[in-house]
């Protein structure tokens, strides 16, 4: 019996169930300003050359809260964040922009590509007040997809971490956030990285802007010793 004879039996013998709707969302694009996805068919090839980001949302005893991430597409180095009780800019995508900022400070973000979703908190005057401050370019997505390390991201933190944690409170869920990213980026090996952790590839992606490797192969024993002369964490 094929897929489709089995799905009308199923319905025939009212042995379906009905399908679970989750109403609560965490992008709002009526009346979208949609800028151009410009990450589309490209490859990152260095750090601070594409940033993603996207919102979701964390259930604490009945309560859901919001989680903003961003991320470096090049290293998948979580560089801000934000937890938060209401889907406002101010709230959300603003504190975690500053955050990223902040964790890049002193290096030229002329450029830097901001991808996201459609939300309205990624097009509000503030956002883009700050962004364009930095001379950085917005680029939106039409489809999840398109947004692949940031809805990754997400993922990960919920079901790698913070899933696991006896989370009670909105204070506990923010240091549990923060415990997370910290243990993702200085402690998770990424294929894509040579299995380095983000935050060993950036230390020694930086380094080398200095003085070039010649020998990769012992690229571990480098990084640890790179991690203990070069903070970046």
């Amino acid at each position: 019996m094929g897929r489709d004879a089995f799905e009308a039996l199923c319905r025939q013998e009212r042995m379906t169930v009905s399908r679970y709707v989750n109403y609560r969302r965490t992008t709002d694009s009526s009346g979208v300003v949609r800028f151009e996805n410009l990450i589309e068919g490209k490859q990152t090839t260095r750090i601070n050359q594409v940033w993603q980001s996207d919102i979701t949302y964390f259930e604490v005893s009945n309560v859901f809260y919001y989680l903003t991430f961003i991320v470096d597409a090049h290293s998948r180095r979580i560089i801000g964040h934000s937890v938060s009780r209401r889907l406002l800019t101010e709230h959300t995508t603003l504190p975690a922009l500053q955050m990223a900022i902040a964790t890049r400070n002193g290096q030229s973000l002329y450029g830097v590509i901001v991808h996201s979703d459609g939300g309205g908190q990624y097009y509000d005057k503030a956002f883009l007040a700050l962004t364009q401050s930095y001379s950085m370019q917005n680029s939106m997505c039409e489809y999840a997809w398109e947004n692949g390390k940031a809805e990754r991201i997400n993922g990960v933190i919920k079901n790698n971490y913070l899933i696991h944690r006896d989370i009670r409170s909105y204070e506990q869920l923010i240091k549990e956030v923060d415990r997370s990213v910290q243990l993702y980026n200085c402690e998770k090996p990424h294929i894509s990285l040579k299995r380095l952790t983000p935050v060993e590839f950036e230390n020694q992606y930086f380094y080398t802007l200095e003085k070039p490797m010649t020998n990769y192969k012992s690229n571990k024993k480098q990084v640890k010793r790179l991690n203990k002369t070069v903070n970046l964490i």
